[in-house]
């Protein structure tokens, strides 16, 4: 029987009645996933008032029309809507998550403010306890966006007082978690594994690898390490991938010992070392400069059946550049080429730069042909390695052409573009063009560190030019603070290469030009200094 138009009219002016305040429940334990005996607290339970009269009118004409898909009488009734209606209308389709997502977001459509907490609760309920968890991931993102600061208590709360009512499942607070982790809100992500804990429920191992991932890329090690703590504790039983990000974090805090001793240690737990497990250690190894251990593991490797990767190579080629063995680390490129483990621009780029700095950058360049041929673009770091190398070798012009070629290849000069270019400069006895590359690097926005201008300074002072050496000093004094500490440390740089007299006339320029920091004591310098 179709609603008259009078009682439409009627449902619209409906006062919205609130969910009651939570009553006692029964003490009674969510499921527990793991085994674990526990004591978790009781869930608490908040009844929603049974709908009356126009409530309870307009409740069942809407879900008739929205299980039949009328949604243009639905629509007509879209005016009548209020939070507790949508609310009882979400708890009538429960059962069909399809159907609750629509009219949730056609709800949405209609007039956000008809959503609450509460609305939004009861669909992340209904998706998770289907296992849609695309879904409620996407509704918790719109939901945690931005500004939104203070919103991840209010909502546990709301899912934690309508779990019994939506007959739910632990998978909402591990979507909740999960999507906190994916957010990079740690604090909001750290908050609900803490009150999950509190009610027995407990994320499953891969939203704890989403919120290690995301506390290693942020470089939050400390946390990462105390959250695996907290897993272990919890007897969440970690996977190969946790492991890895755990050696991972070691690695990077430079507690080798520990990342061999997870390493070790994967076998005792079921698990067999993945690729990633080995080129993790590797990369631990070198950065310790231990290549000859990083070469027997990949010695093992190789034993165990496991192919190295690409970014296994790049480490071992990086490695060896690092220790300058450049020939080794051409080695490690043909072997790699031999096995067909195909190059990428991070091969080509550390070796070239390897064989930069090596004084061979006529190998860098032909190495650069062979990444045009091979299709790959290469990037500013190429072109950078490509420049230094030139430019170390004495080699300017070549090197200004490499600029010029940038833009052709859609690429800027950065900060270090301009850097290899003043030490070009220097190289070269012209500190002077060296100068003028300064302040064009200041005028395009990028700032010289202080190796840079050390550099220019005690190129200007070989060349005798003390008045360009100050020079460069105003300059560094409006880019940083000339301290008493960095000008000691510039004289001391000039005196450790035997140019005591050098750094007199240096001193004397600047106490002259009235530029010398308070404190600085040239006397102290010279004596400290080792002949």
């Amino acid at each position: 029987m179709k609603p008259s138009t009078f009682q439409l009219r009627r449902f619209s002016s409906a006062a919205t009645p609130a969910m009651t305040d939570p009553v006692p429940s029964k003490p009674s334990a969510p499921q527990n996933l793991f085994g674990r005996n526990s004591n978790p607290l009781a869930i608490p339970h908040r009844t929603l008032i049974e709908p009356k009269g126009q409530d309870l009118d307009f409740i069942n004409v809407a879900h008739s029309h929205l299980i039949h898909a009328d949604w243009e009488k639905l629509k007509s009734l879209s005016s009548g809507l209020t939070q507790f209606r949508v609310q009882h209308i979400l708890l009538k389709t429960q059962k069909d998550y399809v159907l609750s997502l629509e009219f949730f977001n056609w709800v949405s459509t209609q007039n956000p403010n008809f959503h609450s907490l509460n609305t939004h609760s009861m669909i992340l309920h209904i998706l998770t306890k289907n296992r849609k968890f695309k879904s409620s991931e996407a509704i918790l993102r719109r939901l945690l966006g931005p500004g939104n600061v203070d919103l991840q208590p209010k909502l546990f709360d709301s899912l934690l007082y309508s779990y019994r009512m939506c007959q739910s499942s632990h998978h909402v607070f591990d979507s909740f978690f999960k999507t906190c982790a994916h957010l990079k809100k740690f604090r909001n992500a750290t908050d609900t594994f803490c009150r999950m804990k509190e009610y027995g429920f407990f994320p499953n191992v891969e939203s704890c690898n989403a919120y290690l991932s995301s506390m290693i890329k942020m470089k939050r090690l400390g946390m990462a390490l105390w959250f695996y703590g907290e897993m272990r504790k919890c007897r969440i039983s970690p996977n190969v991938y946790t492991l890895n990000m755990v050696m991972c974090a070691f690695c990077q805090l430079g507690e080798l010992d520990k990342a061999i001793g997870v390493f070790e240690g994967m076998g005792k737990m079921g698990f067999k070392p993945s690729v990633v497990s080995y080129g993790t250690l590797i990369s631990g190894y070198l950065s310790k400069g231990l290549v000859n251990s990083a070469m027997k593991l990949k010695s093992e490797m190789v034993r165990e059946g496991i192919s190295p990767t690409v970014e296994v190579f790049n480490a071992l080629i990086n490695g060896f550049c690092k220790d300058g063995k450049v020939p080794m680390a051409n080695k490690m490129f043909g072997e790699m080429k031999a096995i067909e483990v195909i190059p990428n621009v991070v091969t080509y780029n550390t070796l070239i730069d390897g064989y930069g700095r090596d004084g061979k950058i006529e190998m860098g360049l032909r190495l650069f042909e062979e990444m045009g041929k091979r299709g790959l673009k290469a990037d500013i770091l190429t072109y950078n390695a490509l420049i230094l190398g030139l430019c170390k070798d004495g080699k300017t012009k070549k090197a200004a052409y490499l600029v010029k070629e940038l833009d052709k290849a859609g690429l800027a000069p950065n900060a270090s573009t301009f850097s290899a270019l003043i030490y070009g400069q220097c190289v070269s006895e012209k500190p002077d063009r060296g100068l003028q590359l300064l302040r064009s690097m200041i005028r395009s926005g990028f700032g010289p560190n202080y190796e840079t201008f050390v550099m220019l300074i005690t190129s200007f002072c070989k060349c005798e030019d003390l008045d360009g050496a100050v020079q460069v000093l105003k300059v560094m004094k409006e880019s940083m603070a000339l301290s008493s500490a960095t000008l000691a440390q510039i004289c001391s740089e000039l005196c450790g290469k035997g140019d005591d007299q050098l750094a007199l006339k240096l001193y004397k320029e600047i106490h002259t030009r009235d530029l010398l920091p308070e404190g600085f004591d040239i006397a102290k310098v010279i004596t400290e200094v080792p002949q």
